[in-house]
């Protein structure tokens, strides 16, 4: 086998200045792109709040009002419990920036909202503004966990096997001989 060698001429130290230089524009391009070329949710502290963020995987406890930009009211709530994962993309990020007791103003453009689609009130290519104030929030373990102790207290009410007896569902005292 023969190997046939090229002989390269060395680069001068100007050129390779001059491609340092090229890849450096290069990069700031691409990120000036990627950092205007991303939709990003208006975020405004109103009242900090106090602790860690929800989680994705987080229930939170929420009180908002949502708005259109001609400032009509679409949706409102004075305590509403929400999984952050359960809501569009906008919301789901700010209520992972939010911390508890705090209060927010956040505009959420039609791309990480509702998009070109009409949802109830709200117009297609609608940008959503939100007053939320985040009154608390739970694991999904969590919540899981007090949802059964609801059920087995509710269970234990209506008489169950082994509730009082007299109760309804419980069984009836056997007749005297």
């Amino acid at each position: 086998m023969s190997v046939t060698t090229v002989p390269l001429r060395p680069v001068s130290k100007g050129g390779l200045w001059l491609m340092w230089i090229g890849l450096i524009a290069l990069l700031a391009a691409g990120a000036a792109f990627a950092f205007t070329g991303t939709p990003k949710i208006g975020f405004e502290t109103v009242k900090a709040g106090t602790g860690p963020s929800p989680t994705a995987t987080d229930v939170v406890l929420v009180k908002y009002e949502g708005k259109l930009d001609n400032g009509t009211v679409f949706d409102a709530n004075e305590q509403t419990p929400m999984q952050v994962s359960q809501v569009v993309p906008g919301f789901s990020e700010a209520l992972t920036r939010m911390q508890k007791g705090g209060k927010y103003k956040i505009s959420i453009p039609p791309s990480l909202g509702y998009g070109a689609r009409a949802v109830g009130p709200i117009p297609a290519n609608s940008t959503l503004h939100f007053t939320v104030e985040l009154l608390d929030f739970r694991s999904e373990a969590e919540v899981r966990a007090m949802q059964q102790m609801m059920q087995q207290q509710q269970m234990m009410q209506q008489g169950a096997p082994g509730g009082a007896p007299g109760a309804p569902g419980a069984p009836a005292p056997a007749p005297r001989q």
